[in-house]
């Protein structure tokens, strides 16, 4: 006895979307053909096994379930009619090894995930590195089984020595490589058995890089520095805030509201994870806020994003990436007439607080101010900045 249904699964992912599935049932063994599909609870027609009309997409989506549910169903057919036992695990392996099972097509997937998600920049980031994949092998299909260990290295090597790209460009291109392939295994259209990454495969290491930040004279400096002009002292306050909050991102600084401030506390949240942020309002932060020129309709603290829509992607990115560049101009000048030799931009912030933070307060704390999900990533962050024990050994050997 056997059965075949298009059901919506009951596991969301992390835009709580739920995967719809092709499910198999063969003497009362289950098994599951995923889509590669997500949508809404409440675009399911549970009765119907399809996608609700209201859907932007349904017609798609649902002549994809309908193509699924057909090779399925043939596959059960053939087995009949040539009198052998197929299991549902049997069936299902039949319909994946098919165009399913190509690199390529589970990138158009992955892709088209990022796009549903509006993440307009991520999405020409990732497609060229795939497209770049594509011109190394010179073809337009990859099958998973031959994705292995020896063609990533071949593909390493080609990015760092014909490219010419930076260990830590080429490691990104190695993370899309890998998130393809977690998402073929997710959704049943390969084996993990054919899974090259990890320990003793095909290992991705991050190289360390050097972070470099100001020290307290030199934030001091910056405090008290004179005969600059409004437009540098007004790029040094985005500066010194995004210091004086934990070196909060750029971004974030920019889409700060007046509202935001409510009973001497700032109220946002991260740009990056959408987590929840409430920080007290330092002193030094009230000074900013009162020297700032808020006009009657103005809803920013900084006017870089007025008029900008916020749901549009692009053109919030491309407003932040012009309003950077142009306080990195005048971060520049003003680190020259200060007399400081460091690099100051916008992004040397975060690295300030945490070369001063060092050894200061306990890790934990640390951690809640940098908003990170784990404190290991908290460690590899500061360790960049934490040298007093390093620098404490070294006395003690030497110091003879």
């Amino acid at each position: 006895m056997s059965s075949v249904k298009a059901v919506l699964r009951t596991k969301s992912n992390s835009q709580k979307l739920f995967p719809i599935a092709i499910r198999i049932i063969k003497d009362r063994k289950t098994s599951f053909l995923y889509t590669g599909q997500y949508i809404h609870k409440n675009q399911w027609d549970k009765n119907k096994g399809q996608v609700k009309k209201s859907h932007p997409d349904s017609l798609n989506i649902n002549q994809l379930i309908f193509k699924k549910l057909s090779k399925v169903n043939r596959g059960l057919l053939e087995a009949e009619v040539k009198d052998e036992y197929q299991s549902s695990i049997n069936i299902k392996n039949k319909v994946i090894q098919t165009h399913s099972s190509d690199f390529f097509n589970v990138a158009e997937m992955y892709l088209k995930n990022i796009a549903d998600r509006d993440k307009s920049h991520q999405l020409a980031i990732e497609f060229k590195r795939i497209e770049v994949f594509k011109v190394f092998l010179d073809r337009d299909k990859l099958f998973f089984n031959d994705l292995n260990i020896e063609l990533l290295k071949k593909f390493e090597n080609h990015l760092i020595v014909k490219l010419k790209l930076s260990r830590r460009t080429m490691v990104n291109y190695m993370i899309t490589i890998r998130t393809i392939f977690n998402l073929a295994i997710r959704n049943s259209f390969t084996d993990i058995k054919f899974y090259p990454f990890g320990k003793g495969k095909y290992s991705i290491k991050f190289p360390e890089t050097k972070k470099i930040g100001l020290n307290i004279d030199e934030i001091t400096l910056l405090e008290n520095i004179q005969n600059i002009t409004k437009a540098q002292q007004y790029a040094l306050s985005v500066w010194l805030l995004s210091f004086y909050f934990a070196g909060i991102r750029i971004s974030d600084v920019l889409q700060l509201k007046w509202e935001d401030f409510l009973d001497n506390r700032l109220h946002y949240r991260m740009n990056k994870n959408n987590k929840l942020v409430s920080l007290k309002v330092p002193e030094k932060v009230q000074n900013i806020l009162k020297n700032l020129e808020r006009d009657k309709n103005s809803t920013y603290l900084f006017k870089e994003l007025e008029g900008v829509n916020l749901n549009d992607n692009k053109q919030l990115r491309t407003r932040i990436k012009t309003a950077t560049r142009n306080f990195n101009r005048r971060l520049e000048i003003i680190a020259e007439k200060a007399g400081i030799n460091k690099k100051l931009s916008m992004h040397i912030a975060r690295h300030s607080f945490g070369n001063i933070s060092g050894d200061r307060i306990p890790i934990q704390i640390l951690q809640k101010l940098y908003r990170h999900s784990s404190v290991t990533t908290t460690i590899l962050y500061q360790s960049n900045f934490m040298q007093k024990e390093t620098d404490e050994a070294l006395d003690k050997v030497i110091d003879f």
